[in-house]
């Protein structure tokens, strides 16, 4: 949420509830006006795999999926979290859906347990983006 925020508003907010919002925004991309809609899904509700998952899957034209760089748990996920992904979108068509995955609280790098590499290298196996980034700063 933090960072669904900070791209929206420029701002850091530290502290979030634990629960799910779908925001919209306009943005200028290459001169074309751009809606998005983002569906920002707090990692406890992420852990779940059903129908609620599934759903928001078939709802999404590309996924950013976030991770602490502090928090081994929520990199461990990633894998199982994109296979599902690819099975549910890349399985009804030959096209390849966009997933990116972003190492954040780059500014806590002392607390670290994900190294960038390892981020790097798990987006390279999976045929992801990688981005490693600091809401905070």
């Amino acid at each position: 949420a933090a960072l669904t925020v900070r791209f929206l508003t420029r701002r850091f907010i530290g502290e979030y509830g634990d629960m799910e919002f779908i925001y919209s925004h306009n943005l200028t991309v290459d001169g074309r006006e751009i809606l998005f809609h983002i569906w920002d899904v707090p990692s406890s509700q992420v852990r779940e795999e059903g129908s609620s998952e599934e759903k928001r899957i078939q709802w999404a034209d590309s996924f950013v999926l976030v991770y602490s760089i502090c928090d081994r748990a929520s990199f461990n996920i990633l894998p199982l979290k994109i296979q599902f992904i690819k099975a549910a979108k890349e399985g009804q068509s030959q096209e390849k859906v966009p997933i990116v995955i972003v190492g954040n609280k780059q500014d806590l790098h002392h607390q670290r347990e994900v190294s960038s590499e390892e981020g790097r290298l798990l987006a390279l196996s999976l045929d992801c983006g990688f981005y490693e980034v600091s809401a905070a700063e």
